[in-house]
């Protein structure tokens, strides 16, 4: 009975984060169009975040001198490039085609594994690479030489490239007892990409009387602080404690398939409120993808026994060891911030 409950309440709280991170893009893009260059909405987004959290981050201290590098790598990649990528990205194309680019993360992350690190994956992983890139090529409308802003998928694309980094250097960080708190992870992480984002965003020449006035949401005048808090206190730090408390309550792979709500959420809240169709292919191909990222991320390698694509001369146990880490990397790939972080990786 109790996990029965303790399932109920994770899949309410992973459904909870999925809503709260779908709604990023939303916020951010009225507050665009309105003068903030797409750099200075994710610098406020992470600055204010980062101070919401810091009582997380004195709490969770230590993780400055045991973990310095996964720190920085979730701050640099997760947090300022994800975000700045995903918002540069929303400013020329719409946010649903955008979230649906990133949601190749989990394609890259195995296609990382099978050309990089030169080892087997399995079928069922290859078939939904084939999907995820097959729906892409739906969502951009390949066959009529690309739909949407070529410049707006690549800056899409980045954002999920900074994602499977990410991935790929956090299962360096350690489980078991030596597992860094992922809640110390993102309050750090805020920090340190705020302080990134300073010197790129430059927030000292920030037009702040945009945030003292209203911003259009496809005809209905809203007030561009209200988006902002929404941007910080919900689609940041509510969907990133929710999603900590969910897979604490689930495994990450059924937070990570609940996660995927998030593309629904994100076009279907771009269609209502900010007036982005897509059409009846792109919402196909969209599905596509989904799936794709869906069948990626749930499906494990081979086993150790079928031994790597090249040789190595390491033993038989860092082999199994290998494939252990590269089927929590696809576990990982939860496709936000988040993704995000949209999640792992903020959104």
């Amino acid at each position: 009975m109790q996990a029965s409950q303790e399932k109920s309440a994770g899949l309410g709280l992973a459904l909870a984060s999925a809503l709260a991170f779908g709604g990023s893009g939303v916020a951010a893009k009225p507050l665009i169009e309105a003068g903030l260059e797409p750099l200075e909405v994710t610098w406020l987004r992470a600055a204010f975040a980062a101070l919401v959290m810091l009582p997380v981050a004195w709490h969770h201290r230590g993780l400055l001198i045991r973990r310095p590098a996964l720190l920085i790598g979730f701050g640099l990649l997760a947090v300022a490039g994800v975000q700045a990528g995903y918002f540069a990205a929303i400013s020329r194309i719409p946010v649903g085609v955008a979230l649906l680019v990133e949601y190749l993360a989990p394609a890259l992350v195995l296609g990382w594994v099978r050309f990089v690190q030169r080892r087997r994956v399995s079928r069922a992983a290859a078939v939904g690479v084939v999907l995820a890139a097959g729906g892409l090529a739906c969502v951009v409308e390949i066959w009529s030489g690309l739909g949407f802003d070529a410049l707006g998928l690549l800056l899409a694309l980045g954002a999920a490239c900074c994602q499977v980094g990410y991935f790929i250097l956090s299962d360096h960080g350690g489980d078991g007892e030596d597992a860094a708190d992922p809640l110390g992870v993102i309050a750090y992480g805020l920090l340190i990409g705020a302080a990134a984002l300073t010197v790129v965003a430059r927030p000292w020449n920030l037009d702040w009387s945009v945030l003292a006035g209203r911003a259009d949401m496809n005809g209905a005048e809203v007030p561009a602080v209200l988006l902002l808090a929404w941007l910080v206190l919900v689609a940041t730090v509510v969907a990133y404690l929710t999603g900590v408390l969910s897979v604490r309550r689930l495994s990450p792979q059924v937070a990570g398939v609940v996660a995927c709500l998030e593309a629904v959420v994100a076009t279907v809240l771009a269609w209502v409120l900010l007036g982005e169709h897509l059409g009846s292919a792109q919402v196909v191909g969209g599905a596509v993808v989904l799936a794709g990222a869906f069948i990626a991320q749930t499906s494990a390698p081979k086993a150790a026994s079928d031994g790597p694509v090249a040789s190595s001369n390491g033993s038989a146990g860092a082999v199994e060891d290998r494939d252990l880490a590269t089927e929590r990397q696809v576990s990982k790939a939860e496709g936000a911030a988040r993704a995000g972080g949209q999640r792992s990786a903020m959104q």
